[in-house]
């Protein structure tokens, strides 16, 4: 029997302590697609989307796909945007009388109106469609999964991979799972374990530590016997909710007990080594030093760069992306044949844009949001050598194919450092971000990237080393700097418990 399936994403990572509302024009600066060729277009790419037209191709679906809505981490999504797209995804479902739905989310969207932006979508779909037509839907490995959220949705599953390289793969996994239930052969529902946390020490790295044996586990789990999906969740730390924080689920059937037990024993996993952080986040002066003595040796001559990720200047975890304090530190330090990017800074590139390529100019760069936060503007005095849109396409592992926006963009080449200069906050995830400007990483001595763990998965083939920069910026991993006032207390790490 071919079934009627509605399908639709809507991401968004919501980070309650930035100021920066997300409107539905921060959706349309990175993908807002509802025409069926926009659609297509994202067939084979490591979307959402793309696992959705794929279950659609093996299992004879008629699909609609009400919308693809995208926005880059930043403030609560406004109550506008929010009705629109879910607008368009209740208007859908009204009309196409699905027999199943499968819904690409985040997990982590705050809206100006409630906390919990996936469990109220949710509610508003089962007010159209009823208690009975299944819903499965995919999370961000950082979702924070709520009550509510499997309440509403018979099915979840989230990625596994952080660099996220599999989020098509989580949506054919999810859209196998809702095959089977349309046809009557399973009745699955999501069971919910939380420790008192408010991260994953590691934000759920999967590369190396123990998020690798845990997800081993999830995967060998997932074959027994009514179990058809493990996730495990590290949480996303920058939203001051009740409900933030890792969590595990398990979506299965028949008894609970043994299930429920086994997503207790990964939680308390996590708990036990909730102190055990990799990274070792150096300050933006030991940062410095390390890129000046890595120049000084030579290293480079024969081989590939040194990669400074920016870890708190963010802004794929909703950092402002115009912290100065890693750049004026390189820069005092005068490390040669480096390139610095993304700077978010829209007045700058919009001064840079009245000049021409070849330029020479000076103005202030950066710290312009909250200069108390990672550094305030410096003042610059350089040549313009790139200007444009600030649109490339990927061709890395997490984002090959896709249309990444930084807006009108420039690069401005300041004592040696190559400076990408843009409008839209967008971490760094893929070498064509330096590439389509006219800047070559692989060639470069240092690197110096705003993002946490995405960029590994594009820049890690070409490092000699990498290092991690705390720069005191709105993603800070020291969360007792953020001024949380909604969490559930106790939690680690802004209370003492055992």
């Amino acid at each position: 029997m071919a079934f009627n399936v509605l399908s639709a994403e809507f991401l968004h990572e919501s980070n309650t302590f930035n100021i920066h509302k997300t409107g539905l024009a921060a959706f349309e600066a990175q993908i807002f697609v509802t025409d069926s060729a926009g659609i297509a277009a994202l067939a084979g790419t490591n979307t959402g989307v793309a696992g959705c037209l794929e279950c659609a191709e093996d299992y004879g679906w008629t699909l609609t796909h009400a919308v693809s809505a995208h926005a880059g981490p930043s403030g609560p999504v406004t109550t506008g945007a929010f009705d629109r797209v879910s607008g368009l995804i209740l208007d859908a479902a009204q009309t196409s009388k699905p027999d199943g739905v499968l819904l690409p989310l985040h997990g982590a969207m705050v809206t100006e109106f409630c906390d919990d932006g996936e469990g109220e979508l949710l509610e508003r779909l089962r007010g159209v469609i009823g208690p009975d037509i299944p819903v499965a839907i995919t999370l961000d490995l950082h979702a924070n999964v709520t009550v509510r959220m499997c309440q509403l949705a018979d099915i979840i599953v989230s990625y596994k991979t952080y660099p996220h390289i599999d989020m098509r793969d989580a949506a054919c996994h999810a859209g196998a799972i809702l095959q089977r239930t349309m046809q009557g052969e399973i009745s699955p529902r999501t069971i919910r374990v939380q420790p008192p946390m408010l991260i994953e020490p590691n934000s759920g790295r999967t590369d190396i530590g123990p998020m690798v044996a845990r997800i081993a586990k999830a995967r060998a789990y997932e074959k027994e016997p009514d179990v058809f999906a493990v996730s495990i969740n590290a949480g996303f730390e920058h939203a001051d909710i009740a409900e933030i924080g890792p969590t595990v689920l398990v979506t299965c059937q028949g008894d609970e007990t043994q299930h429920r037990q086994f997503a207790e024993e990964i939680a308390a996993d996590m708990w036990q080594y909730r102190a055990d952080v990799l990274n070792t986040f150096h300050n933006v002066e030991q940062a410095a030093d390390i890129a000046a003595e890595f120049a000084d040796s030579g290293t480079h001559k024969s081989g590939p760069p040194l990669i400074i990720a920016d870890y708190a200047d963010n802004p794929g975890g909703g950092a402002y992306g115009d912290s100065t304090a890693l750049l004026d530190a390189l820069l005092t330090k005068e490390t040669p044949n480096t390139c610095f990017g993304p700077m978010v800074d829209p007045e700058a590139a919009r001064r840079l844009h009245q000049h021409h390529v070849g330029d020479s100019v000076t103005l202030d760069l950066g710290g312009k949001t909250d200069p108390k936060i990672g550094g305030g503007p410096l003042n610059l005095s350089g040549q313009i050598r790139y200007l444009g849109d600030g649109i490339c396409i990927g061709d890395g592992p997490m984002k090959g194919g896709v249309t990444l926006n930084f807006g009108a963009s420039a690069v401005l080449h300041v004592d040696g450092m190559d400076i990408l200069i843009v409008s839209l906050p967008l971490q760094m995830y893929d070498q064509q971000q330096f590439q389509t400007f006219g800047i070559d990483p692989a060639a470069k001595t240092v690197v110096a990237v705003k993002s946490m763990q995405h960029f590994r998965a594009a820049f890690e083939p070409i490092a000699a080393r990498i290092i991690v920069c705390d720069s005191g910026a709105l993603c800070t991993p020291d969360l007792t700097k953020l001024p949380y006032k909604n969490v559930r207390r106790p939690i680690y790490p802004l209370d003492d418990i055992a």
